[in-house]
């Protein structure tokens, strides 16, 4: 162990006039942690490295005209979507955790659904049905009698529009954390609460959500990255962010150094997130739980309140999943600019190429470097690997642009050194796949230490004094217990990268696409319909890991509420 070698080399280290030095054997160990921790920051310290290059006057033209828009609009964003998503997710949380309503059992799971729909397959699906030729306006004019130019009808490619569709695809993850923290939430303390004479509202308003904020915290603050590093819906909809600025400097304007310095100032709106989050948590950690036999049956709601519930927990699974599903079938059954079979083939095997690598890659990665961490049992490897999670809460932009900067300067060297003209890296599928690692390593990470910690170090103890080295206590011991974490993480990784949009948009090889590439290309080229099959799919396939999410969620919460 560590420990013991530190302390048997501890005379050694005195006797050198007290200089620490790690022993050969923990600094092997400590190795793939290290290089790992490397990877994931050198993109990022690619594009601050850019931020005083000069850009020719293009990052004053910028701040001239369009980065106060960029600001402006990322601001609303985080604002809106925020301020949605905590409502819709705390609230349905609270709803379904509480109280016995008709469909309550059904909305429990369905209102995960809304993972399976990324944000810019929402933003096409509500495109088509709300357009001037889409089914609501051509209702509307047909029982009305009314032209276009008679009525006012919003705009759903808007800000507005954008901070509708983000929340509707979003909410699930404050959701998912709020109701873990209500249903481990101390019955007592609630009950009290109705004793001393507070109402359903008062008591989660003084007793539950405060409780829960830790939770709802950090479940809004992972909401308000995703809205910042988001790219397709955005751009679709016509709303200038920095993600959209950064992808124009880059390939519009041909300007890497702007890219970087676009991508710094997104970076820092990042952090933000990150430190409001800590903020708003402040000192608290977990919310106070006590054994489930002290919970007794829920309350039912009767009468107009009954069916409000139902009603507040409908709309959200509607808009964020039932409708757009809806409105892609139909499309997607009446359309003549669907992708042909070979053409639609050639996509799904693309992508699911992209996806079983990049979940291999990721899965192994995170087993190493867990696996290491774990059998040096110091504090040192376990922040290495930890700092390499912060990778997802890197824009996917930013990832691309930091990538073609380190990779770019990496196929100058070896291009130096071999005396040759190309590329060797960049424009690969090398290229696209270190991409992947460093956005969703933190996917596979966390099931995988939820495993490992389920595994009592004692085991690995006596494999050990048996005799057995570290790989075939690996074998033996670790990866039988493993399995179900393992395989959660290919899942998530897979059906991930099959979504991602702006760093497979960036990195790609030529002629090199997937369904999420040719769904964005369909639909900025008003090819709506052509785009419905392909964003069929990537919902199809989002559904898996959103199921495994459910039954985890109501195992957890055991039959005693029910």
């Amino acid at each position: 162990m560590a420990t013991a070698e530190l302390a048997q080399d501890r005379p050694r280290l005195l006797a050198r006039g007290g200089r620490h030095h790690l022993p050969a054997s923990r600094i092997l160990r400590l190795l793939p942690s290290l290089l790992l921790s490397l990877v994931v920051a050198a993109p990022v310290v690619a594009v601050f490295g850019f931020v005083l290059m000069p850009s020719d006057g293009l990052w004053a033209h910028l701040v001239d005209t369009v980065l106060f828009e960029y600001v402006w609009n990322s601001l609303w964003l985080v604002v809106g979507v925020g301020l949605g998503t905590g409502i819709l997710g705390a609230g349905t949380a609270w709803l379904v955790t509480m109280y016995r309503f008709p469909g309550r059992k059904i909305f429990a799971w369905a209102l995960f659904l809304p993972l399976a729909m990324p944000a810019y397959v929402l933003a096409y699906a509500y495109t088509d049905f709300l357009q001037v030729t889409g089914p609501v306006q051509t209702a509307l004019r047909g029982l009305t009698g009314w032209s276009v130019r008679d009525y006012w009808f919003p705009e759903i490619r808007s800000l507005g529009g954008a901070v509708f569709v983000l929340t509707t695809a979003l909410y699930p993850y404050v959701y998912a954390l709020a109701r873990s923290a209500f249903v481990e939430q101390s019955q007592c303390a609630l009950e009290v609460s109705r004793t001393l004479g507070c109402t359903g509202w008062g008591a989660f308003r003084r007793v539950g959500l405060p409780l829960a904020r830790p939770a709802v915290a950090a479940g809004i603050a992972f909401v308000l990255m995703e809205t910042l590093a988001d790219f397709g819906a955005v751009s679709f909809f016509g709303v200038r962010t920095f993600t959209t600025g950064i992808y124009r400097a880059w390939y519009g304007l041909g300007s890497p150094v702007a890219a970087a310095q676009l991508s710094s100032v997104l970076l820092l709106f990042v952090f933000a997130v990150l430190a409001g989050e800590r903020l708003l948590r402040g000192r608290a950690r977990f919310a106070a739980r006590t054994a489930h036999i002290y919970r007794k049956r829920l309350p039912r709601l009767r009468g107009p309140r009954a069916w409000l519930a139902t009603l507040a927990c409908a709309l959200p699974l509607a808009f964020g999943f039932l409708l757009p599903a809806a409105g892609l079938l139909a499309m997607a059954v009446t359309s003549d600019a669907t992708p042909s079979a070979p053409r639609l083939a050639q996509l799904v095997g693309n992508t699911v190429l992209l996806g079983l690598l990049a979940a291999l890659l990721l899965t192994v990665t995170a087993v190493v470097a867990l696996y290491t961490a774990r059998r040096d049992r110091g504090p040192l490897a376990a922040a290495l690997v930890r700092f390499a999670t912060l990778g997802y809460a890197v824009p996917g932009a930013v990832i691309g642009v930091g990538i073609l900067i380190v990779v770019g300067t990496l196929d100058n060297l070896l291009a130096g050194l071999f005396e040759y003209r190309g590329l060797l890296i960049g424009g690969t599928l090398i290229a696209l796949l270190y991409g992947y690692l460093v956005r969703f390593f933190a996917v596979a990470y966390s099931p995988l230490e939820a495993g490992f910690a389920k595994i009592g170090e004692n085991l690995e103890d006596a494999a050990r004094t048996l005799g057995y080295r570290p790989l075939e206590v690996f074998r033996r011991i670790d990866f039988p217990l493993l399995r179900p974490a393992l395989v959660s993480a290919l899942l998530l990784t897979f059906v991930d990268v099959m979504k991602e949009l702006p760093a497979t948009l960036i990195l790609r090889p030529f002629n090199f696409d997937t369904l999420a590439v040719e769904a964005y290309r369909l639909a900025t080229t008003e090819r709506l319909d052509g785009a419905a099959l392909p964003s069929l799919l990537i919902a199809a396939a989002g559904l898996l890991p959103v199921i495994m999410l459910c039954r985890m969620t109501e195992r957890r919460r055991g039959p005693t509420l029910s």
